[in-house]
């Protein structure tokens, strides 16, 4: 394959385009799914293709192809498209400088999952099941795995040709109960649809899903009999599961400074930054460290290289609470006097590259668990997102949790309440922190489906972080406006 993507780049450059790139794309998905004990999906998947990006007189052209036997065809098509786009663009696109290579990288993994068979995927999910069922009275169990591996051929007029092989691991359970007319969910080890990591099977054998059942039930049973989550303003600690979310909406998606730059605002927003912020703007208190990371091992945003061919690498987002960095492209970095930080990603082959999450960690404290919650005299311990919902800017968010659990004078008394929800405005919800989670108790998830784009493109990120604390924000029930 990499021969027909370098005489593609020949052939491009013999007629006359001023840049192009090519990535060819391979991806082998397969996802389970099982419910009641009983198999609801069985997906098996293989999909390939190429696509072709020029640049001709600061004006994009792109298309792509699953048939390989078009390509000269395909790649007539991206230029004529660049030369329409030409006549009519005003701001003219141009990317900043990087090395040219020649290289490849492998997911480090232990196990391939594609060599475990079906049969015994599905007997581990329904073990599971039957471990809840075994615990608790629920109305229904559920279960899913989904394995990915994704092969990428890159090369570039600028010389770079560049072999990549991810490989994508994943699963979770859940226990559903029903309270009258409320119905009610505890998941593991996340919400929607489990936790995922750049890994092999090791991952899932990791995550002990059969021992996890029965705690899971359990909770969920408890739910069914809780007090609805109290009102008013709580100090809270944030545990990493939802603090997944909370960094994903008010963090990662304001960041990327294509949506800074208004390229989203027709359908997912903007966002309330702005380029002169850099440097100046306070997102946070002083504990709050946050950093795009596409090298943190097993992050679901960890990759050799972007489909740029920019390697992946560390950038510093907010430090000591002061906002560092943003999320770029080659084409958006120069206009802040920058260089890409390697977060350009596209969605399968067909469609072409957009800033999207890395691996966006906040970084550790040094606070252990019973430090965290020795400093709250009334306050909830929170896990597990349900819902959520921010403006337009990421600006004004409410997020809904599955359980919350009293606090006490500095400790947990047992008690739990459903259905907990809690709001806030960004910045100011950053500026409560102040109190994070040490090393001990850093937690990597990842999330396989960050919507983005039109057409839309889904993405893989992950996100890191210890339990937070944050003072007086406003909680209330699930039906709080």
């Amino acid at each position: 394959m990499e021969n027909q993507v370098t005489d593609l780049i020949q052939y491009l450059q013999d007629k006359g385009v001023d840049y192009a790139d090519v990535r060819y794309v391979r991806t082998e998905t397969e996802a389970i799914c099982t419910e009641d004990r009983m198999v609801q999906e069985l997906e098996s998947e293989v999909d390939a293709g190429i696509g072709i990006r020029v640049l001709i007189d600061g004006a994009p052209g792109f298309a792509a192809v699953s048939d390989l036997d078009r390509l000269k065809a395909t790649a007539l098509k991206a230029i004529k498209i660049a030369r329409a786009t030409a006549r009519l663009q005003k701001n003219r696109v141009s990317f900043t400088e990087r090395e040219a290579v020649q290289d490849s990288y492998l997911t480090p993994y232990e196990i391939d999952p594609f060599e475990i068979t079906v049969n015994e995927k599905i007997e581990l999910l329904k073990t599971a099941e039957e471990k809840m069922l075994s615990e608790a009275e629920l109305f229904k169990t559920s279960g899913s795995l989904t394995f990915t591996k994704i092969t990428k051929i890159y090369g570039d007029t600028e010389g770079s040709v560049i072999h990549q092989e991810l490989l994508e691991s994943g699963g979770g359970i859940q226990a559903t109960t029903l309270a009258e007319d409320d119905m009610l969910v505890r998941s593991y080890p996340c919400g929607f649809g489990g936790n995922y990591a750049t890994a092999g099977y090791e991952f899932i054998e990791e995550l002990d899903l059969v021992d996890n059942a029965g705690e899971t039930a359990r909770e969920a049973a408890q739910l069914a009999e809780a007090e609805e989550c109290p009102t008013g303003q709580y100090d809270l600690v944030i545990d990493s599961d939802q603090m997944t979310l909370q960094i994903h909406e008010s963090v990662g998606h304001p960041i990327e400074l294509d949506r800074i730059f208004g390229s989203e605002a027709a359908y997912a927003g903007t966002s309330f930054l702005e380029p002169e912020m850099l440097d100046e703007f306070q997102y946070g208190s002083s504990r709050v460290n946050i950093a795009a990371d596409a090298t943190t091992p097993r992050g679901l945003g960890t990759f050799g290289y972007d489909d740029e061919g920019v390697p992946a690498q560390r950038i510093d987002i907010i430090r000591n609470g002061i906002l560092t960095g943003f999320l770029t492209s080659r084409d958006t970095a120069g206009q802040i006097g920058r260089t890409s930080g390697g977060a350009a990603r596209a969605d399968g082959w067909q469609n072409i590259p957009l800033i999207r999450m890395t691996n966006i960690n906040l970084e550790p404290g040094d606070l252990s668990r019973e430090e965290l919650l020795a400093g709250i005299d009334d306050g909830l311990y929170l896990k597990t997102n349900r819902s959520w919902s921010i403006d337009d800017k990421r600006l004004n968010f409410q997020f809904g949790c599955e359980i919350a659990y009293e606090i006490k004078n500095g400790r947990l008394t047992g008690k739990i309440y459903k259905n907990p929800v809690y709001s806030g405005i960004t910045p100011k919800f950053w500026k409560r922190c102040d109190g994070i989670g040490s090393e001990k108790h850093w937690q990597l998830f990842g999330v396989p489906n960050c919507g983005k784009g039109q057409p839309g493109q889904s993405a893989h990120v992950g996100h890191g972080s210890a339990p937070t604390r944050f003072r007086q924000v406003k909680v209330g029930v699930k039906d709080a406006n």
